[in-house]
């Protein structure tokens, strides 16, 4: 028979809370150890040897672990079988458990015990389940924190370099918190003795605190959960689908006007940047949520008639993307953005087998965003001019067309060229690095200000609209613009 070791845990806090499964354990194993002194509940042991003294010597904590491990495989060999005390629960961040549970010089049996963490769940009104919390250790908190957007249950914080690793393991480059402040941590101390401790800490003051062997730290978030975020709202609009008549009755044909009306208020709210109270970020975020139940929406129905799913459409746009950006994930190489969007284009055309770089513009689009696709379409495959230079002799141009036309008083050619105006027009506006639908957006959101400006005015003069000569009106136009300087 191997030799074996009986582990045992003397639960969190007092001898109240060792459980009579350890306590039988302990009366069975006559040989024991102690992987520390430093525990409320020790004395339930009886005659034990401790381990404290590798603590004390070792260079490092993985160290200790390992010559615990050594004495404790030696014991067993010698004795046949001896016991192990170890705070808490034998099963909760333990190395030396795991590492024994490895070792094949011995049996290793454990014996259940009431831990720091439901200790933990019970003061912070936590349920594990609910919020899906990740435990570490604190000795190893960079390692096993990184990419964690929490909450985090940080357990054996029992020395002030500890705390001061974790304070400074932000800046580790492997710990990403995408861009998130970092959170105030709560300390949990001696969590059900009389000197029971629970305080809230900004970051920044961890290395203050003054650890013991009963020291964790609760961190309820880490970054951002925006994973967890997306399920709760796929959840939501599922539920919205069952219980609700106007959501159940929608089909992707009937959200078209929605969508179409959300992307609109997502441009309004891009435009308002920088001039609310906030900036106008408050603005945009609700906007995008709007947006985002939309993509929701159509992504759910599809799910119900067995088409694709939310999933589907996340790893089908991840995968796109990756497969359309081989200067950043391959060996391609592309140093500017036109490079960029030729590769696009060229990679786009061999994926949806495309005759022609014009196939796949969407017919639906916006007249001054449809000439700019094609332009760009046209671009992406070397039909461009170099610069804006060669744009400019075509704006001129087309104005002598449209004068002649109109002259003719033809109504077709007028229209075909006021249209080759605007296609000309857009053209000089991507040379130089301008959304024309966004220009001409911004000039008529402009005008309908100035123009409500000069109502004002005409109403406090006494001048009725309409009914005033338009040289009058071009007075206070040219007024209201003298006060209020911009583009015209």
């Amino acid at each position: 028979m191997a030799p074996r070791v009986t582990v045992v845990g003397l639960g969190p806090a007092g001898p109240d809370l060792v459980t009579t499964g350890t306590r039988s354990a302990i009366a069975a194993v006559p040989v024991r150890f102690v992987r520390t002194v430093r525990h409320p509940a020790v004395d339930v042991v009886g005659e034990a040897a401790s381990f404290d003294h590798h603590y004390d010597g070792a260079a490092s904590i993985d160290d200790v672990y390992a010559a615990i491990v050594e004495d404790l495989v030696a014991a067993a060999t010698e004795h046949g079988r001896v016991l192990y005390a170890v705070p808490g629960s034998p099963a909760v961040a333990e190395h030396t458990v795991e590492m024994l549970r490895a070792d094949r010089r011995v049996e290793t049996v454990v014996v259940p015990a009431l831990s720091v963490i439901d200790l933990v769940w019970a003061r912070l009104g936590v349920d594990p389940l609910a919020q899906g919390p990740r435990i570490v250790d604190g000795h190893r908190f960079a390692v096993e924190a990184a990419g964690e957007r929490g909450p985090i249950l940080v357990l054996q914080c029992d020395r002030p370099e500890v705390l001061a690793a974790i304070k400074l393991a932000p800046d580790d480059p492997d710990l990403d918190l995408g861009g998130a402040p970092l959170p105030p941590v709560t300390v949990l101390q001696r969590l059900g003795l009389p000197g029971e401790r629970i305080v809230e800490v900004a970051w920044d003051e961890l290395d203050r605190v003054d650890p013991d062997h009963l020291t964790s730290l609760w961190i309820p978030a880490f970054a951002p959960p925006v994973g967890r975020e997306l399920v709760r709202f796929a959840e939501l609009v599922r539920t919205l689908r069952q219980r609700c008549p106007w959501d159940r009755d929608q089909t992707h044909a009937s959200l078209r006007r929605y969508l179409l009306e959300e992307t609109y208020e997502v441009l309004d709210a891009i435009e308002g940047l920088g001039t609310g109270p906030d900036e106008g970020w408050g603005h945009l975020e609700e906007e995008l949520g709007d947006l985002l139940f939309q993509v929701y929406f159509h992504a759910t129905i599809a799910a119900e008639e067995g088409g694709f799913t939310l999933a589907d459409v996340a790893r089908g746009i991840h995968d796109k993307l990756v497969r359309r950006h081989p200067h950043v994930f391959g060996a391609v190489v592309a140093d500017t953005s036109q490079q960029v969007i030729t590769n696009w284009e060229a990679i786009k055309r061999d994926e949806k087998n495309r005759a022609s770089v014009m196939d796949g513009i969407p017919a639906a689009l916006p007249s001054l965003l449809y000439a700019q696709k094609v332009q760009r379409k046209a671009a992406a495959a070397g039909f461009d001019w170099s610069d804006v230079d060669g744009a400019w002799p075509k704006v001129s141009e087309e104005v002598v067309e449209v004068q002649a036309a109109a002259a003719e008083g033809d109504p077709a050619a007028v229209e075909a060229e006021i249209g080759d105006l605007l296609f000309a027009c857009v053209n000089v506006a991507r040379h130089l690095a301008v959304d024309p639908e966004a220009a001409l957006r911004g000039a008529s959101v402009r005008f309908r200000d100035r123009f409500r400006e000069v109502e004002r005015l005409a109403g406090e003069r006494g001048l009725p609209l309409p009914g005033t000569d338009l040289p009058v009106l071009d007075a206070l136009w040219d007024e209201i613009k003298a006060r209020r300087p911009g583009p015209a």
